[in-house]
């Protein structure tokens, strides 16, 4: 079994301000422990640092056992990801764009079995560009290292694997191209090689992003089973109360930021916190009136004191007492609260927001008729690829949607659009205060009052491809609320918000005066719906009242 411990550590940021000043926790044997904390807060720097990736400037990292890692974004999805925030070689474990199956699962294998395998990789290269006895010997050897370290073994797992995750075989999988699978099976594909290996230890940074519903059951069963200890990344609300043994709270404040081990589940969480904020509320107000009795004793003796000289030896007490009180200094201050507040005002429109006859998405689903009234809030559901992006997309006003049949806005509906990833190639290089000033006819101190609310103001000189995921969707949210619309088209809105932000969105939408159509994986968020609007796997869209997750099972119910 293996441990992570970090003690003291220590880092950072380029421009000398300090991310983390003395965090220290230890996530046990065979435990699963969920990191949470604000976008920004330095999760991912912290999982970095503990998968070597980056170096801290003082404390320790000690880990027990091999260690298997999952960063944010896997294969060909960390390369695209990195580049629609500028950075044009992509981020740690991105591959190629025309990388395979093969490479990914190579790219989480243990160092040996990873350099075997590029040495086949190499040796076959040179066999095809000069097929001599020098190469021939060169890949003869290459098998041989291969078979050496455990390759073959290491390909059963893999056809466990790729048969799991995308339902064929390794050798009809393995040269398969990354760009034909979607996000959400290239994590599922990461996920099964990982909880397979040897690695007693996995970091997993935000392992749902991209899963559909059935594909985070089966993570969360895989959590719950496997012996390994798991030190994980996630936002979503179901996954930790389901999940998470320990809750480890990455939190900012003025000196940066700070750890808390919270040593019960999800479920105690918010309360615990709570609590935990009263305390350093009340010891701070202890403090306060101690301090103002001794400074009132000091000031009352030296008065004394000039009178009556008797009085001098308790005079000079009280000063000393005074003194060595605020040399002990005031109990350490709380971390700084996150205070989102969305104000999605939205307005009045015709009955009838959306108006759908006979509309079919060109081959993606089945015809299907749709009327959405003021004020609903319908949750799109289904799994991925079914069409779901694609209709809102429509709805917003993209004429290259190919489809048939009609759509139609009722009167006064003004639909705005929050989509599922953050490409806006005509934000880049711009600053997030520059945004809100110019596109929304704003002076410098209402676009800051609106940056404040939404926990952005200390961002205002950041450019966007600079931001976090999630305080690029809250900035993405921000620019809704300011241009006034009347029907919200969102798309994964919870993705990449942290917990405070996606419970300030529920707060928001529930007083917005206007119709929601919202595309999600988020259970915890999808309850908040009247409604739901199911894209089945076989094309056919039907309406639910409740949420449906399992379309396979439902269809064949039905």
């Amino acid at each position: 079994m293996g441990h992570v411990e970090i003690s003291h550590l220590e880092y950072y940021l380029p421009d000398g301000r300090v991310l983390f000043d003395d965090a220290s926790f230890r996530v046990g044997e065979g435990t699963a422990v969920a990191l949470v904390g604000a976008n920004g807060a330095g999760k991912t720097t912290l999982l970095r640092m503990i998968a070597g990736d980056l170096q801290p400037h003082g404390g320790s990292v000690t880990i027990s056992g091999g260690l298997g890692v999952m960063r944010q974004f896997v294969g060909t999805t960390g390369r695209e990801e990195q580049k629609k925030a500028g950075d044009e070689h992509g981020g740690p474990g991105a591959l190629p764009a025309d990388a395979s199956v093969r490479d990914l699962l190579v790219s989480v294998a243990p160092e040996r079995i990873a350099v075997a395998a590029r040495a086949v990789d190499a040796a076959e290269l040179a066999m095809i560009a000069q097929d001599d006895e020098k190469t021939q010997m060169a890949y003869a050897q290459a098998l041989s290292d291969w078979a050496d370290v455990g390759g073959y073994d290491y390909e059963t797992d893999w056809d466990v694997c790729t048969t799991a995750a995308l339902g064929m075989p390794f050798d009809k999988a393995q040269w398969r191209g990354l760009n034909t699978l979607s996000g959400g099976e290239q994590k599922r594909l990461v996920l099964e090689a990982l909880l397979r290996g040897p690695e007693e230890v996995l970091l997993l940074d935000e392992p749902d992003n991209y899963l559909d519903v059935p594909g985070k059951r089966w993570l969360e069963e895989a959590i719950k089973a496997t012996p390994k200890t798991v030190l994980f990344i996630s936002h979503d609300r179901e996954l930790l109360s389901r999940t998470a043994e320990k809750i480890i709270s990455v939190e900012s404040g003025a000196a940066g930021s700070s750890v808390w081990v919270h040593g019960g589940g999800f479920d105690s969480f918010h309360e615990a916190r709570k609590d935990r904020f009263a305390r350093f509320e009340e010891l701070g107000r202890r403090w306060d009136e101690e301090h103002a009795k001794l400074k009132k004793l000091v000031v009352t003796l030296r008065q004394a004191a000039s009178v009556s000289h008797a009085l001098a030896t308790r005079y000079a007490a009280a000063q000393t007492r005074l003194k060595k009180f605020e040399e002990a200094g005031r109990p350490e201050e709380p971390p700084r609260e996150q205070s989102i507040t969305m104000r999605l005002k939205g307005g009045r429109t015709g009955v009838r927001a959306f108006t759908l006859e006979g509309l079919e998405l060109t081959g993606l689903m089945l015809p299907f008729d749709l009327e959405v009234f003021y004020g609903e809030r319908i949750g799109v559901l289904g799994a991925n690829g079914a069409g779901k992006s694609h209709l809102l997309r429509l709805l917003a006003g993209d004429d290259t949607v190919a489809h048939s049949g009609s759509w139609k806005l009722g009167a006064r509906v003004v639909p705005g659009h929050f989509r599922q990833t953050h490409a806006h190639p005509e934000l880049l290089g711009r600053t997030v205060r520059s945004i809100i000033e110019e596109e929304h006819a704003l002076s410098r101190g209402a676009a800051m009052g609106a940056l404040r609310r939404y926990e952005l103001d200390r961002q205002e000189e950041q450019k966007f491809e600079s931001l976090s995921g999630g305080q690029q969707a809250r900035l993405m949210i921000l620019k809704l609320e300011l241009s006034g619309v009347t029907a919200l088209l969102l798309d994964e809105p919870t993705d990449n918000l942290d917990l405070e932000s996606a419970e300030a969105l529920q707060t928001g939408l529930e007083a917005f005066d206007g119709t929601v159509l919202c595309v999600t994986h988020d259970r915890w968020f999808a309850r908040t719906f009247d409604r739901f609007l199911v894209f089945g796997a076989d094309g056919r869209v039907y309406e639910s009242p409740e949420p449906v997750w399992d379309v396979t099972r439902v269809e064949r119910d039905r």
